[in-house]
């Protein structure tokens, strides 16, 4: 294990043990169920903001080892985004599935929230290498639902606090990943410039290269 990895593990593990010792030591605030809320979805949404930043860390950056770590931010990522969720429907309401609907129905940030959980769900699901071979090209597509499911977190944070302008975490949260995937979409078409040709232009010319080996071919025949 390299130590990036050994600082990713620690790193992603030091707010679930904050929590527990805080838990312990009865150290939660006055309203432990709302302090519970916001360090886990904090936590969730810094997490799955890093993972994003792997890829264009890569290409951009030249920086090969985030790919590395790129899987294991991402599940902690959802680690904390059950516990967000367990908060939710057990603490918060007791796993009273007629409130928890109508509570649901009610408030837009809950449906953003709960939208990206579900979303993520599948991704933490076929994450392992066995889901890589079984999925094929299709995992990919798949997995491309992060960059749906990490701005609508965003939203979900931003729709919960009552006013950006004392509280504006959701406002870096939320150009931190539109840099992101503006980096993203920069580093595809940088990989697609005249150094590495687009995927069509390389058929194209493994069929002219065909034909003119047939061409070829032919001529010598005639020829003999």
């Amino acid at each position: 294990m390299d130590w990036l990895r050994i600082i990713v593990h620690v790193g992603a593990l030091i707010p679930l043990g904050a929590i527990l010792w805080d838990s312990y030591q009865y150290n939660l605030t006055a309203n432990p169920i709302q302090e519970l809320t916001i360090r886990t979805g904090k936590a969730a949404l810094v997490l799955l903001v890093l993972s994003l930043a792997c890829t264009p860390a890569s290409s951009l950056l030249r920086f090969r080892p985030a790919l590395r770590v790129r899987r294991a931010l991402g599940l902690y990522g959802f680690l904390y985004a059950a516990l967000h969720v367990g908060v939710f429907v057990v603490l918060d309401y007791g796993i009273d599935l007629g409130q928890i609907g109508q509570v649901i129905a009610e408030k837009y940030y809950i449906i953003a929230g709960l939208s990206a959980f579900l979303i993520l769900i599948p991704l933490a699901i076929t994450s392992t290498r066995g889901w890589m071979r079984r999925l094929g090209q299709r995992w990919k597509a798949l997995h491309r639902l992060v960059y749906l499911a990490v701005p609508l977190a965003v939203l979900h944070f931003a729709l919960a606090v009552k006013s950006l302008g004392s509280r504006p975490e959701p406002l870096l949260f939320g150009a931190a990943v539109a840099g992101l995937l503006v980096a993203r979409l920069w580093a595809k078409r940088r990989g697609r410039g005249p150094h590495q040709a687009h995927p069509s232009a390389l058929r194209t010319r493994s069929s002219d290269s065909l034909v003119n080996r047939t061409a070829s071919s032919t001529d010598m025949a005639r020829t003999a």
